[in-house]
C-alpha cells in the first residue's frame, strides 16, 4: 500500500468525532494504549484495523486514508463541475460531481486538472445530424494513445472509452454539450469549449477556417 494512515489523522478524526481514546479503543476491541501508540507515532495500526476505524469514526476506508472526511456539498452540483481521476497503474476511469476520496490499487488518486488544447493535442469537432464526431490528431500506441473523450451537459456525461491501435474518435449527442474533455495517458486530461454556433447546423464546423488551419499544421507535425 503506497498510503497509510497516520497517528496525526486518526487523533483528528477522534477527536472530531468527540470519542477519548478509551471509547475509541472499546469500539476496536484494542487498548487505549495501543490508541495512544498510534496517535504519538510510536507504532501504526494493523491493516486489518483499517476498515474497524473507518466504521467507528462513520468514514469510508478511502476517506481514512484521505485523512479528512468528505462533507456532503455535492447535492445540487452541476455535471459541468466534474472531476476526473486516472489510475496510473490499470487506467481505471472515475468520475465525480464534486469532492470524493477515491483509491485504485492503494493509491489516493488526485483530480485531473483540465488544459486547453495544443499542437500535440489538436481535436476536430464536426456537427453530423444530431451528433457531434470528435476526432483528435494523436498516437494510437500501446504506450502513448488516448484514453477517453468525454462530452459534459448541465445534467450529463457521455463517456467513450478509447483503445491502444484503435481511432481517436468518437461520436456524442449534441444536445445542450458545453465541453468535450479527453485524456493523454502521457500528458494528461485537455479539454475545449464546444462552439454554440454549431448547435442544430447538421454537417457544419465548428469555425470551418480555424479547423482547416488546424488540420494543415496537424499534417505538417504527424505527416
Amino acid at each position: 500500500m503506497d498510503q497509510y494512515v497516520t497517528g496525526a489523522v486518526i487523533r483528528e478524526l477522534r477527536e472530531k468525532k468527540g470519542l477519548t481514546q478509551a471509547e475509541f479503543a472499546e469500539k476496536l476491541f484494542v487498548s487505549d494504549k495501543a490508541v495512544s501508540k498510534w496517535e504519538s507515532g510510536k507504532g501504526y495500526p494493523d491493516i486489518t484495523l483499517l476498515e474497524p476505524i473507518a466504521k467507528a469514526l462513520d468514514i469510508s476506508v478511502s476517506e481514512l486514508l484521505a485523512g479528512r472526511t468528505v462533507e456532503n456539498v455535492n447535492v445540487s452540483a452541476s455535471m459541468l463541475r466534474s472531476k476526473f481521476y486516472v489510475c496510473p497503474v490499470c487506467g481505471n476511469i472515475f468520475h465525480s460531481m464534486g469532492e470524493a476520496a477515491i483509491s485504485c490499487h492503494g493509491i489516493l488518486l488526485t483530480p485531473q486538472q483540465a488544459e486547453e488544447t495544443d499542437e500535440q493535442h489538436m481535436i476536430f469537432i464536426e456537427g453530423v445530424e444530431d451528433e457531434y464526431f470528435v476526432r483528435i490528431e494523436h498516437d494510437m500506441t500501446k504506450q502513448h494513445y488516448i484514453s477517453f473523450v468525454a462530452a459534459m451537459t448541465p445534467d450529463s456525461l457521455q463517456l467513450v472509452k478509447l483503445y491502444p491501435e484503435g481511432n481517436a474518435e468518437a461520436r456524442l449527442k449534441m444536445r445542450a454539450v458545453k465541453r468535450i474533455f479527453f485524456y493523454c495517458n502521457r500528458d494528461g486530461l485537455f479539454s475545449i469549449t464546444v462552439n454554440k454556433a454549431i448547435h442544430g447546423r447538421p454537417g457544419a464546423y465548428d469555425d470551418t477556417a480555424e479547423r482547416r488551419a488546424l488540420e494543415d499544421r496537424a499534417k505538417k507535425i504527424f505527416g
